[in-house]
């Protein structure tokens, strides 16, 4: 076989601000790969189906010597993120021509996975793959958005029927999820998100108890209409993070998930009501999911509860699926703006 084609989405520039389409991020597509000759080096070669878009992301667009939870993309390469493919070669025996895979993949149509990098791949199993669930889903509810949701809400959050919790983002892949559990577990939900069309679908097709558009009205106001608040699931901070620290009752639990206000602002303030955290004898922790990665009971209840949930219907997903590459590095820059309505992903490859 001749070499085909292997195009990608680049890491051109660190950006200072939003990242740049044809700038920081670039789409190449005169890459090849020999699917013949290229060596596995005792691990597999996928051809990617789908690729996550995920807020974090922007974090690992830095100078790749400086030091953070998850290391930074490198200068002239692929950009890397949670994916789904298939195995095309394989020199290990754990794997087999044909598997779906998921776990940690390049932006790019076909990637080599050396030994050292399978450790964390996971074979989707047939009885998964039965259910029946969109491989994009995979990347979204069934993986790493989902797993944070499950992490946050019920171990950190540690929610009681009744009580009530505030989510910012709550139309993206990790709040709306979130919403759902705590509709499950009989909570009063109210979530913002950044458009009406947005806030419509959080009450009507999720039954959030209120919904609001944070453009056009300030949380303060809105969680005032309602009781204090006893879980805050932030994925935003900034002055939504300001305005739950006034509403939360005593010994109220904050889960700080992502605050992608700040993400691209230079000049963001503080917060500047954090005495309420003293006063309120509130618990605030942060979480990196990766982290729950090595644990083996979590990662079997979630698997075991949350891909069966969404197969029965039982939590519903709304996905923003961009079809090719060529298109990723302008959704990528979208999800930083407020672009996407829903889970983030780029659908490389029809499955074939």
């Amino acid at each position: 076989m001749a070499p085909i084609r292997n195009s990608a989405v680049i890491f051109a520039e660190v950006p200072t601000g939003y990242p740049e389409v044809g700038k920081h991020l670039k789409y190449v597509d005169d890459r090849t790969i020999d699917l013949d000759t290229v060596e596995a080096k005792g691990g597999i070669v996928t051809k990617n189906l789908v690729i996550s878009i995920d807020p974090y992301m922007r974090g690992r667009m830095r100078d790749p010597s400086v030091k953070s939870y998850a290391p930074g993309f490198q200068l002239n390469e692929p950009l890397v993120n949670f994916f789904v493919g298939k195995v095309v070669k394989s020199d290990n025996s754990r794997f087999k021509i044909g598997q779906y895979v998921y776990g940690m993949g390049s932006y790019e149509e076909y990637t080599v996975h050396p030994k050292e990098a399978t450790d964390t791949i996971k074979i989707l199993s047939e009885e998964e793959l039965k259910l029946g669930i969109p491989l994009t889903a995979w990347v979204g509810a069934a993986g790493m958005p989902g797993q944070t949701a499950f992490h946050g809400f019920y171990d950190i959050g540690e929610p009681k029927k009744g009580e009530t919790i505030f989510i910012t983002g709550a139309s993206g892949a990790v709040g709306q999820i979130v919403g759902q559990f705590a509709k499950r577990e009989g909570l009063k939900v109210i979530g913002s998100a950044g458009s009406d069309d947005k806030v419509q679908w959080l009450q009507k097709e999720l039954n959030f108890d209120h919904a609001f558009n944070y453009k056009t009205a300030t949380a303060k106001d809105e969680l005032a209409k309602f009781d204090p608040l006893n879980i805050y699931f932030d994925n935003v901070g900034g002055d939504q993070l300001e305005a739950a620290l006034d509403a939360a009752a005593n010994e109220a639990r904050f889960v700080e998930c992502g605050m992608i206000s700040q993400y691209n602002e230079r000049d963001a303030h503080g917060i500047r009501n954090l005495m309420q955290i003293v006063a309120k004898r509130l618990k605030l922790q942060g979480f990196i999911i990766l982290d729950k990665y090595k644990d083996a009971n979590f990662m079997k209840d979630f698997y075991t509860k949350v891909p069966k949930w969404i197969a029965s219907g039982e939590i519903k997903i709304k996905e923003d699926v961009t079809k090719g590459l060529e298109k990723a590095p302008e959704a990528i820059v979208g999800i930083f703006q407020g672009k996407n309505f829903g889970k983030a992903v780029i659908q490389i490859a029809d499955d074939a």
